[in-house]
């Protein structure tokens, strides 16, 4: 029997907390047309001229908070959730990480795993919510890399999990332990957010009613937004909460342009106001802990919520590589391995 490859991709991370490792990062990021998707010269002038003179040593600062002895942990995560499903697949099986943007490259992957004459690869895309700027950038990216090849292997793509009865699972066991020793008063979902109009590409529904993400049907199928209000569903009758005792937020905004909503800020004032005092914040778009998770909620939206007169605010860990997480992702890639 052939062994299958395994190609796991996320987003990226920079080389080190280094400005000149980050703006370097950045520069790949920010300049794909799916995540700024303006014209070429408009992107180009507001990446040069507005965002990389500036925001490389304001996030370099920000790594500097989060960054490990054993280096970034989206990196460090993505490494022991690689070595673990490769246990957990067991023979017939390669795993590879690969990031979007930065190292390791998805070309960089692929050629591990042909070089091993594998030519059938099953492609993770690490994001549970279908994004245009995540997994269509990184899947746009692994088929032309794979098609640069003399010999393109056959990839096989699992869909979006963000509904994933396994990694459902996964997301409350690794937030469980944390949540019943805190006891919050309130649990808030907070996912990236998106520019509206990227949203909006997204489906013929979406954004045209107060209820347009209550449910997923043929409109909104491919909706961010209604995959994130999905994933909050089925996290709070795993977690055995009331409804009213989650909400959902998107954080991460950039620029002056619309973007979906409510934000995390103005989420976080509304709780205030509501006498919300110890609050749980969980982060179901991101597998992996990383800058967005650890230093803009951890440390920036904890700072927020005491200055709005919250008692606590506890940031709940991403499945990273919890046992939960790694048999859910290996039953993922062995049912479309299997397909």
């Amino acid at each position: 029997m052939k062994t299958v490859g395994v190609l796991l991709v996320n987003l990226g991370t920079p080389d080190s907390p280094r400005p000149a490792d980050v703006r370097r990062y950045l520069r790949e990021f920010l300049g794909d047309p799916r995540v700024i998707d303006l014209p070429a010269p408009a992107r180009w002038l507001l990446l040069e001229a507005v965002i990389l003179p500036f925001r490389p040593r304001r996030s370099a600062a920000a790594y500097r908070q989060i960054w490990t002895e054993a280096g970034s942990p989206l990196l460090v995560h993505g490494r022991a959730l690689c070595e673990a499903m490769a246990k957990q697949l067991g023979a017939g099986f390669r795993v590879e990480l690969a990031m979007r943007y930065g190292r390791p490259s998805v070309p960089d992957a692929i050629d591990a795993l042909t070089g091993d004459g594998i030519d059938r690869i099953v492609v993770l895309p690490l994001f549970p919510q279908y994004a245009s700027s995540s997994t269509g950038s990184a899947l746009e990216h692994v088929y032309r890399s794979a098609a640069r090849r003399g010999n393109v292997p056959s990839l096989q793509v699992v869909p979006p999990f963000y509904s994933d009865s396994g990694f459902i699972r996964a997301a409350a066991a690794a937030a469980r332990g944390d949540l019943d020793g805190f006891a919050p008063d309130h649990l808030l979902l907070s996912y990236h957010g998106l520019p509206e109009r990227q949203v909006r590409a997204g489906g013929s529904g979406c954004l045209r009613s107060a209820d347009c993400c209550e449910s997923i049907g043929p409109a909104n199928s491919a909706c961010y937004r209604a995959h994130c209000f999905a994933t909050s569903r089925a996290l709070t009758a795993e977690l055995g909460l009331e409804p009213q005792a989650v909400s959902l937020a998107f954080q991460s905004r950039l620029g002056r342009a619309a973007w979906i909503g409510p934000s995390l800020e103005d989420e976080l004032a509304r709780l205030a106001a509501a006498g919300v005092r110890r609050l749980a914040v969980m982060c179901p778009s991101f597998v992996a802990d990383c800058l967005e998770t650890l230093e803009e909620v951890g440390i920036r939206a904890r700072d927020t919520w005491r200055g709005l007169g919250g008692q606590e605010l506890r940031l709940l860990p991403c499945v990273n590589a919890h046992p939960e997480w790694v048999r859910a992702a290996s039953d993922l890639v062995r049912a479309r391995a299997e397909a």
